[in-house]
């Protein structure tokens, strides 16, 4: 299953993010060698971040979600997970 996640950047989350970054990378490493990040990128306008990964269910994305270093270390002042249908591309 595919799941959206939202991240909401804190107040100091673009300088944290400069910190943990490399963190964050190595975090979803393991998911874009197994095929499971379909994207995953900071918003430009400077408020977060979106990613949509594969996930077995809303409690494995939740918990990746939690555990994430933005997360863990206030980059991300907010977090939602949303079940994802992909239309297109097919």
């Amino acid at each position: 299953m595919k799941f959206v996640i939202l991240g909401y950047d804190g107040p100091e989350g673009e300088a944290k993010r400069k910190i943990y970054r490399p963190a964050h990378l190595a975090n979803l490493e393991p998911l874009a060698q197994q095929g499971r990040v379909i994207l995953a990128g900071p918003l430009t306008d400077k408020t977060g971040s979106l990613m949509v990964l594969e996930f077995e269910s809303q409690a494995e994305a939740e918990q990746f979600a939690g555990q994430d270093p933005y997360t863990i270390n206030g980059v991300f002042e907010r977090v939602e997970v949303h079940p994802f249908t992909q239309v297109l591309p097919k």
